[in-house]
């Protein structure tokens, strides 16, 4: 089997609440192979967000380590990390974290002039993606212009501004209705199809069926992986953590 492209090994991360130390990962280790549609789920407190924050380099283990595309995130200075993000991952986010002040071309444009992307170059892949997403007549709205749904591809189109191999996603449909929510995850799975992994976090198991693979999180320690059709079976509870 080939190297995965995000392993992550024995990690342990705890938060300091007054003077105690609040554990919210215990010894997590999990391989993720190039091309897998991972689902993390778990009731609130799990750690799940920790541990989809930490792939994400949004956050740093107390102890162990991420290996993502070979490199150690643990070892990597806060420049790197932010290289890292940018060129090997696209975040998409329950709230659509869309700059309010920019149209939609220019959320997804945003990426690109931080990578120093060529103005040509940026204009041709922007306008590509937002036709990707469906949003091919909406590039010059802003996003208060623009329904919950459209606002979430206008997200979309931006994580892969720079055509990252991974795409990191917390509660993608969380505040939608559940029709544009099913909409929203064809289109994730579609990227899946195409190559790109996945990781993406949600409490909602009709959305976890689209994965190919669900990882159970319970008091901060994986219980399990199974195949996403196994999910009926297991428990699940209706709060993020």
């Amino acid at each position: 089997m080939n190297e995965p492209i995000i392993s992550v090994d024995n990690i342990h991360k705890s938060y300091l609440m007054g003077k105690d130390a609040v554990p919210a990962l215990r010894g997590v280790s999990l391989d993720i192979q190039q091309g897998d549609f991972v689902c993390l789920m778990g009731p609130s407190g799990s750690g799940k967000t920790t541990l989809l924050n930490i792939i994400g380099g949004l956050d740093e283990p107390s102890r162990g380590h991420i290996v993502i595309g070979g490199e150690n995130l643990v070892a990597l200075s806060e420049d790197e990390l932010a290289r890292l993000r940018l060129h090997q991952m696209g975040f998409i986010f329950q709230n659509y974290n869309l700059l309010a002040n920019f149209t939609a071309f220019e959320n997804v444009e945003a990426p690109m002039v931080l990578a120093r992307v060529g103005r040509k170059e940026r204009k041709e892949r922007s306008t590509a993606l937002l036709e990707k997403v469906g949003l091919g007549d909406r590039g010059h709205h802003y996003p208060s212009e623009l329904s919950g749904g459209q606002q979430q591809r206008v997200a979309i189109a931006r994580a892969l501004a720079n055509d990252p191999p991974i795409l990191i996603g917390d509660e993608m449909t969380g505040d939608l209705d559940s029709e544009t929510g099913f909409a929203i995850m064809r289109l994730i799975q579609e990227l899946n199809e195409d190559g790109m992994t996945i990781v993406f976090v949600t409490h909602d198991p009709r959305m976890a069926t689209f994965a190919g693979k669900v990882v159970n999180l319970r008091d901060g320690k994986l219980l399990n992986e199974l195949p996403a059709d196994e999910i009926s079976q297991m428990e699940m509870v209706a709060h993020d953590s």
